[in-house]
């Protein structure tokens, strides 16, 4: 059989590109960066949205939603904020026909358009924290697209929080990050991630701090799955987000934002995916076992296939029956691999006259026959195994593409293939201006615990330098 995709090897950029299209992920929009999401990846979407969402009430947030267009000069209240997205902006300047009196942006992220909102709902202290996130597009000017990894319109979730002191806002972005984020990454995504704080240089326009989960894709770079930002004062004062006190002075709120988007596609697609096509997480895959009738003869092995089905949805497996035996069994397979079922049962007439099926595993690639009894068991016992052999995987990876160096050279050196871990004092602001000449950016600092330093200032932290998308 013809090869299907590009070997990762050969074309890591060419392979991503080929499974995109031969899965039926993606197609490229008709205005330049800008993409269709086709059903199977937007039933994956959904799944990991439901996830999220689902973390983030937990957490204690209420979903809300705001509006697409945003008055200019509402950016251009915080200055830090319009000139970080100012070459990014679409701008709209007419509107019915006629020139509209003031221009409105296509919202690039809402922290000022939500700040001129959180203003009128905000009077005491008793109304903080007030915690809000909202599922939306968001559009930012894209000169170099990719689809999912950066596109000019892309969907996420961003939430915006404002709260009575500097201490209960850095807990909260940091409950987000740890407590929503990492654990939606490692525990539906199966992706391994490094959490850290972001250098200045590297930081979100306006906050004062910015956190992100940085996951390594199967060609060893760097992909920043999500970010959290305290934004300090500075968007209070800039919208007059302030409340009355308990001493009934008046006070600015401390407020955050935080968001990850279909990006998180990008990296699933990358991490997981191997030279035969997508790889999804048991747990995350909206088809978990595809139930194939190889031939038929008579009816009976469909009949089989469906009841075997019906079983398995009773055990809380998601199924899909596949008897489309009017297309050969083969370019099934192959579709079945591409699209990253992690598990198909394979219901054939000689095998079911001996009372068997064959069950094959996407994640390690094995066939194995098994009495038909069997299956239901042998189904959800591999699907829970997989779940974690492909974060083990991944995590094993990482670790075998990240190198230890003491020295800027070796760790520019190191980011031509991988991740270099590095002494923060080896780089410095000077280091890491340096690095950005080659393509090279600071992923994230971190302590020797693995914690997330209060500042870039802190002594003893450590950098991930690598190159990224």
């Amino acid at each position: 059989m013809a090869r299907v995709l590009t070997p990762r090897a050969e074309d890591f950029p060419r392979w991503y590109q080929d499974l995109i299209s031969k899965a039926e992920l993606a197609d490229n929009g008709p205005v330049r960066g800008t993409m269709v999401i086709r059903p199977t990846a937007y039933a994956i979407w959904e799944r990991m949205q439901a996830d999220m969402d689902t973390r983030i009430k937990a957490a204690g947030a209420q979903n809300a939603y705001f509006p697409l267009f945003i008055p200019e000069s509402y950016l251009k209240r915080e200055a830090e904020h319009v000139e970080g997205f100012s070459p990014e902006l679409a701008v709209v300047t007419h509107g019915g026909g006629k020139q509209l009196a003031e221009p409105v942006v296509v919202r690039p992220t809402s922290e000022t358009v939500i700040g001129e909102f959180m203003a009128k709902w905000v009077d005491s202290y008793r109304d903080l924290p007030l915690l809000l996130n909202q599922w939306a597009n968001v559009v930012r000017w894209e000169m170099r697209p990719r689809v999912f990894l950066r596109t000019s319109e892309f969907l996420w979730q961003e939430g915006h929080t404002a709260h009575a002191t500097e201490a209960d806002a850095k807990a909260y972005t940091l409950k987000i990050h740890h407590e929503v984020y990492e654990r939606h990454m490692r525990e539906l995504l199966a992706i391994p991630v490094v959490l850290g704080r972001k250098t200045n240089r590297e930081r979100f326009a306006g906050a004062t701090s910015t956190y992100t989960l940085e996951a390594m894709m199967g060609d060893g770079k760097a992909l920043q799955m999500g970010t959290s930002h305290e934004l300090g004062q500075n968007f209070a004062k800039a919208f007059d987000i302030a409340f009355s006190g308990v001493t009934n002075a008046r006070e600015y709120a401390w407020t955050t934002s935080w968001g990850t988007s279909t990006r998180m596609l990008g990296g699933l697609i990358m991490c997981h995916g191997d030279d035969n096509g997508l790889r999804i997480p048991p747990a995350l895959a909206p088809i978990q076992a595809l139930v194939t009738v190889v031939k038929e003869t008579d009816g009976s092995v469909t009949a089989a296939a469906q009841a075997l089905a019906d079983d398995l949805v009773a055990a809380g497996v998601r199924v899909k029956l596949d008897d489309r035996v009017d297309t050969p069994f083969g370019r099934r397979a192959v579709d079945a691999e591409l699209k990253g079922y992690p598990v198909r049962v394979e219901v054939g007439p000689r095998d079911l006259a001996e009372g068997r099926v064959v069950l094959a595993r996407r994640i390690d690639g094995s066939k194995t026959p098994l009495a038909l009894g069997e299956a239901v068991g042998a189904v959800t016992a591999a699907l829970e195994a997989d779940q974690k052999a492909l974060y083990d995987e991944a995590l094993a990876r990482r670790e075998a593409n990240t190198v230890e160096v003491s020295t800027l050279d070796d760790a520019l050196a190191a980011s031509a293939t991988g991740w270099a871990r590095v002494p923060w004092s080896k780089v410095g602001v000077e280091g890491e201006a340096k690095a950005n000449e080659q393509s090279i950016t600071v992923r994230c600092l971190f302590r020797a615990d693995g914690s997330v330093p209060a500042s870039q200032d802190e002594p003893d932290l450590t950098a991930i330098l690598a190159r990224s998308y």
